[in-house]
């Protein structure tokens, strides 16, 4: 994202994270959320105004086993004191096939009934007869036919690749140039338009994150851990879901702390409409639609600059911007079987693995947070102007964790994360479902309160 490298000079990291793994997890897990920190109160981003000053001895200082509680947040969720996490459904799992493996996900229920679709499997009450019966199917047809035959059928599913199968393939060579954070200005160079724009939206330009309205489209895990970081920084965070595909209750807890919650059809007439107004008065737009898909709806990068260049924008995917899967669903365990992390993690049998936890999830959160706050830095009248993009793919951090590959022993002795190491970083939160327990934020203030329903608008600015 192009800050300044003496910045990481000025960073002091404590402790282990416990992430133990033959892939580099801990190293991700820390630079990400170092970036986040260095973003918000390091020298490049302290004109942020947020609720915090860069630190007076000049070294930042970031407490690792804090970075892993972050980073395994949704296990530790807990309501009125029970555990709440959802965890992964019955049928999102791995699956052995003729020539190799699989991994299914199918949490949500559109995913589950396309899976089942794709394989002629009747669906059922009694889900260990289901997930036999899909189990069978598998065994008896080749990974990449059922790849195809799933993802064609709106499912999701990934053949278990090698490092070396994902490098050679189409896909995995349209992202071996691709920058981790793609921050780049788009549009006119008009900055004096944006700053007009601000101001009719009732906006300062000069002011930071704290206060910055921030619309959060995103879902699942990596895009709201990323706003549920600005709304920790101070932003007014509103985050908007299709009123047809509900997210499950726990997951919207455990990301939606300090954020406000709507529900909206973009697609239809009206929603599209109050979409439009609701950007006319935001300062961010950070969304988890796959690429083309927000064009569609007349919302393209380039249409998105013309009307609204006072925005910064801050897009995730799966599989990144370019190449045959661009537009393809994609969710974390999904990324790590088709790019090699499977394999690599993977025990002594053969069997595949995965990562201690959701670690590209976390990672792009925070990288997209940091990239939102460097875009409010850089659009201001006193620096470059314009409109700034940027973009994090789960598959351009699963490439960077390959490359930088620990496959030894030693990487996979250690001393293991626990969750009784964790309960110093958890903070209780009111909701009107009861006390919500979820990890505090790293560096920022803790939130007033978890996930609160609201109308679709904007808070009045402060003046």
């Amino acid at each position: 994202m192009r800050g300044d490298p003496a910045d990481l000079r000025a960073v002091r990291v404590g402790g282990t994270t416990g992430l133990v793994s033959p892939l580099p997890v801990e190293a991700l897990a820390v630079a990400s959320a170092t970036v986040h920190r260095l973003a918000a109160v390091g020298p490049a981003g302290a004109a942020l105004e947020v609720d915090a000053a860069p630190p007076a001895d000049g070294q930042l200082a970031v407490d690792a086993r804090h970075v892993a509680a972050d980073f395994a947040s949704e296990s530790l969720l807990r309501l009125d004191g029970q555990p709440a996490a959802g965890g992964f459904a019955p049928l999102s799992r791995f699956f052995p096939t003729a020539d190799g493996w699989v991994r299914v996900h199918a949490n949500y229920p559109h995913h589950r009934a396309a899976l089942l679709h794709a394989l002629a499997v009747p669906d059922g009450d009694d889900e260990r007869a289901v997930a036999a019966a899909v189990r069978a199917a598998l065994h008896e047809r080749l990974a990449l036919d059922v790849e195809e035959q799933v993802v064609a059928g709106g499912g999701v599913v990934a053949a278990v690749r090698t490092p070396q199968e994902w490098a050679a393939s189409p896909m995995g060579a349209a992202l071996a140039g691709a920058p981790l954070v793609d921050l780049r200005r788009v549009g006119s160079d008009d900055a004096a338009a944006a700053t007009r724009l601000d101001q009719r939206a009732g906006r300062d330009p000069a002011q930071g994150v704290r206060g910055a309205r921030v619309l959060d489209l995103t879902r699942v895990i990596a895009g709201p851990t990323g706003t549920r970081a600005l709304a920790a920084w101070g932003a007014d965070v509103l985050r908007l879901d299709p009123p047809h595909l509900p997210e499950p209750r726990a997951q919207l807890l455990e990301t939606g702390s300090g954020k406000r919650f709507a529900q909206l059809d973009i697609a239809s007439g009206a929603g599209r409409e109050r979409l439009e107004e609701l950007l006319a008065g935001a300062d961010a737009l950070v969304h988890g639609y796959r690429p083309g898909a927000l064009a569609r709806l007349g919302l393209s990068e380039e249409e998105l600059a013309e009307r609204h260049p006072h925005l910064v924008v801050a897009s995730l995917s799966a599989w990144g911007t370019q190449g045959p899967w661009a537009q393809r669903r994609g969710f974390d365990s999904i990324v790590q079987a088709a790019s090699g992390v499977a394999v690599m993690t993977g025990a002594a049998d053969g069997s595949p693995g995965a990562l201690p936890v959701q670690a590209l999830d976390h990672a792009a959160g925070h990288l997209l947070a940091a990239a939102v706050m460097r875009g409010l830095v850089l659009r201001r009248p006193a620096g470059p102007g314009g409109t700034w993009h940027a973009h994090v793919s789960l598959a351009g951090l699963a490439r960077w964790l390959l490359s930088q590959q620990v496959s030894s022993e030693a990487a996979r002795a250690g001393e293991r994360l626990k969750a009784s190491d964790l309960e110093r970083y958890l903070v209780d939160l009111p909701s009107p479902e009861g006390t919500v327990t979820v990890v505090r934020p790293l560096g920022a203030p803790v939130w007033s309160a978890a996930l609160t329903s609201s109308a679709p608008t904007w808070l009045p600015t402060p003046r």
